[in-house]
């Protein structure tokens, strides 16, 4: 519950009663709630809208998970697969968008108008593993220029993990993320 909270709100919302409990204090003569509504309030506030001026909302689900892909996530998913799902879907702030970072090593961010833009996740089965799939819209780079990227892919996304890449419509990519055992060295 709490990655769904966002700071910004949390900060504009404890800003906004304490610097309001301050001037109330004030004009009725409280000289130490005056303080605490001035000192801790009104930073608090200032806080809160920076946070908001630089906030990405979370990535949604873009449809449930069943209870059977819940379980294969507890036994299958890799790190990289939950740290890019809790990621995803938690407020962030300082970025331009999610996942600019790994989309600019990837080469698949030629510039900032071009960059896909992630619109969605789902979680899934293929072939009995667990499978994280990552919606983008990408209307300037076609699904060619995605799939010579797939080896680097592969690698980036680390070990035990298979990467599919679909074009469920014109200007969406789907990018699979598919849990695969990590062999044991003979």
């Amino acid at each position: 519950m709490l990655r769904q909270t966002s700071l910004a709100t949390l900060g504009l919302s404890l800003g906004s009663i304490l610097t309001i409990v301050g001037f109330a204090a004030y004009f009725a003569d409280n000289a130490t709630l005056n303080l605490v509504g001035f000192f801790y309030g009104f930073p608090l506030l200032l806080g809160g809208l920076a946070l908001k001026a630089n906030e990405l909302k979370p990535i949604p689900f873009t449809q449930p998970t069943p209870p059977n892909v819940l379980e294969l996530r507890k036994q299958q998913a890799t790190l990289t697969q939950n740290k890019l799902r809790k990621d995803l879907t938690r407020h962030s702030y300082g970025q331009d968008t999610h996942f600019d970072r790994p989309l600019a090593q990837l080469g698949l961010s030629p510039s900032d108008e071009k960059r896909p833009t992630i619109v969605g996740l789902r979680e899934t089965e293929v072939d009995s593993a667990y499978a994280l799939v990552l919606e983008f819209e990408s209307p300037d780079l076609p699904l060619e220029v995605w799939q010579e990227k797939q080896a680097k892919m592969e690698k980036f996304f680390g070990p035990g993990v298979r990467v599919e890449l679909t074009q469920p419509e014109a200007s969406r990519i789907d990018l699979t993320l598919i849990a695969t055992p990590i062999e044991a060295p003979n």
